[in-house]
């Protein structure tokens, strides 16, 4: 019962589960009885080079369709009920039924290189004229806003405005939701990253935000704030991974609060935790009204809530809000070690209990979340806020 599913890398057939190979074109149309036969072989090889584990599910239908291309219908004593590791590979191979060899063999090519373009493989970074050995993968060159970044099992999002001090616009609002639902949609991605670039982890929103009155008028960009703040926090609250934040210096407003729907936090000794909401004449948001007190109870919650105090990172670990605090110095070491120590779990595991945990309060995640948006809406509009919002702004512009 100590062998775990990740027994199956001695599964029957050779190659590693843990890298692919060289990958050549995979033909899909009719193939010949022989060139299927050495197409079968040479996806077989290709699974030597497969960059990261690509998880059990996929390994049981390898194994199957290896099993079958190779032998045929299965043909083994079902084994015992406490053998849960052969078991598992029985009937992933006894599953396929009638399936016919060359059917099989042909299924196995496909599946082989789809997992290739999946997961990458080795074989790729020795054509690439990147000329390290594993250069993380940058995701998509579609973000303008970010970084996003996967390296062994690891999705990091780095916000990436550092002469603005990472402060948020619209745009990499909507920037950020797309990264997250890649991240829990991406089979690869084990435990996603927030982080900083620059001096800043985030200065919070963009003030210029409230300066882009549309033709409708003011009561429309309430709105429409209102609706992307509310999708946005809803994107924290039901991400199904472990989700960690990397505080690389001070952190404001809207990247403050939403830390209570982090799993983990890591902060530099530089890093500071302010949320300025009645300066502004605004209100809190991001489950902060409920998470804040939840986490380091009323009264240090109302500090920074209602008064505004700004907390060092020794100040916000010490009363729970922030998981471990590093020197600066070495802050990207220490939290890389962490963090990859966690890639390496079973995720599974990671996201089923992270479900369990998460489910005990999610509906009133989801409720606190829509009354803060309204609230907030309203203060939007209130003459209070205006002024407050324009009384900052003048005195950022004379600094």
């Amino acid at each position: 019962m100590a062998r775990s599913l990740f027994g199956l890398r001695k599964l029957a057939f050779r190659p590693s589960f843990f890298r692919l190979s060289a990958l050549r074109p995979i033909h899909t149309g009719t193939m010949s009885l022989g060139n299927l036969e050495e197409e079968f072989k040479s996806a077989s090889e290709r699974t030597k080079t497969l960059k990261q584990d690509p998880g059990n599910d996929h390994k049981l239908k390898l194994y199957a369709l290896f099993k079958q291309g190779s032998i045929g219908k299965c043909n083994s004593p079902k084994p015992g009920a406490f053998d849960f590791v052969g078991k598992a590979k029985w009937t992933a191979w006894n599953d396929l039924g009638d399936l016919s060899k060359a059917d099989a063999q042909q299924k196995y090519v496909d599946y082989v290189n789809d997992l290739a373009a999946q997961f990458g493989t080795t074989d790729e970074d020795l054509k690439s004229p990147n000329p390290q050995n594993n250069p993380s993968v940058e995701v998509e060159s579609k973000y303008k806003e970010l970084v996003v970044t996967l390296e062994n099992g690891v999705l990091t999002i780095k916000m990436n405005r550092p002469t603005k001090y990472n402060a948020i616009t619209w745009e990499m609002y909507q920037e950020l939701m797309t990264a997250l639902d890649e991240a829990g949609k991406n089979d690869a991605c084990v435990v996603a990253v927030l982080t900083g670039s620059g001096e800043y982890y985030c200065s919070g929103n963009d003030l210029g935000n409230f300066t882009r009155i549309p033709p409708e008028g003011p009561q429309k960009m309430a709105n429409d704030a209102r609706k992307v703040l509310k999708n946005f926090v809803q994107h924290f609250i039901d991400f199904p991974k472990p989700l960690i934040a990397a505080v690389n210096g001070p952190a404001v407003g809207i990247s403050v609060t939403v830390m209570g729907l982090f799993d983990l936090i890591y902060a530099s000794d530089k890093a500071t935790f302010h949320t300025p909401f009645m300066e502004l004449g605004q209100s809190p948001e991001g489950c902060s009204s409920f998470m804040f007190p939840r986490i380091m109870g009323p009264a240090k919650s109302n500090e920074m809530l209602l008064s505004g105090r700004k907390l060092t990172a020794v100040e916000a670990r010490d009363c729970g809000l922030v998981t471990d605090v590093f020197p600066h110095d070495k802050f990207t070491e220490e939290v890389q070690n962490r963090i990859q120590a966690m890639a390496k779990l079973p995720p599974k595991s990671l996201l089923l209990s992270k479900q369990l945990i998460r489910d005990s309060f999610r509906d009133l995640l989801h409720e606190a979340n829509e009354k803060e948006c309204a609230l907030l809406e309203e203060r939007w509009l209130s003459e209070e806020c205006m002024q407050a919002v324009m009384a900052f702004m003048q005195r950022k512009s004379k600094l």
